[in-house]
């Protein structure tokens, strides 16, 4: 996955709010996921696509992927590698893209700007920090009518891992440090349904990269 950014095309910058993660802020979004091992995917079964419907018992059979989802910064782009779904991404950058250097000294990471979300229709994710890195992850409520503004940026300080519904509105998470690591659970089938932000409204989504 990489961005289709347009040097020439002017690009608004939206600064997402910062919330901390709670069961309560999470509602609707997901969940504290407390210990990995033990938190379960749901799976959405296969929809119908006529007046028949889908027999009981089938059509959720795919199964679960599991792997790490490792992130580093290179510079002032940030990238990303899902072993899970065997998949790279270049996730964004420290700064406008036009302007951001790959070898880059001294950067300013204290926010990252995104231009892509996505959600799963057929089961959950996981993120779970395997050595503690607080993070931060850009979420929004289904609906594929969903707007920059609509995007909540949750900020998890490390001691749990975080567990996204089906059809939420997502990236991946972003680490609060040059690289980390996670382990990954997710719905196999792996559909992805995708809003590319620049191509569609013109804007860049800030997530801030700190404590509330």
């Amino acid at each position: 996955m990489t961005a289709d950014t347009d040097a020439a095309q002017p690009v608004a910058i939206l600064e997402v709010p910062l919330v901390r993660a709670t069961p309560a802020s999470l509602e609707g979004y997901g969940r504290i996921a407390e210990d990995y091992e033990t938190t379960e995917i749901e799976i959405v079964p296969w929809p119908a696509t006529g007046s028949r419907p889908v027999d009981p018992g089938t059509g959720d059979q795919g199964g679960i992927a599991e792997g790490i989802f490792e992130f580093w910064w290179r510079g002032e782009v940030l990238y990303g590698r899902n072993d899970a779904v065997g998949d790279s991404y270049l996730l964004g950058w420290s700064r406008e893209p036009a302007l951001a250097s790959e070898t880059a000294s001294d950067v300013d990471r204290s926010r990252v700007l995104i231009w892509h979300a996505n959600y799963h229709p057929d089961g959950g994710q996981l993120f779970y920090p395997s050595a503690g890195v607080p993070f931060v992850a850009p979420l929004a409520l289904p609906g594929d009518d969903v707007r920059p503004a609509d995007f909540v940026a949750f900020y998890c300080d490390g001691s749990f891992g975080l567990y996204i519904h089906p059809g939420v509105w997502h990236e991946a998470v972003f680490p609060l440090g040059r690289s980390a690591r996670f382990l990954d659970k997710q719905g196999k089938v792996h559909a992805r349904i995708s809003c590319d932000f620049v191509q569609e409204f013109a804007t860049y989504l800030a997530i801030p990269l700190r404590r509330p």
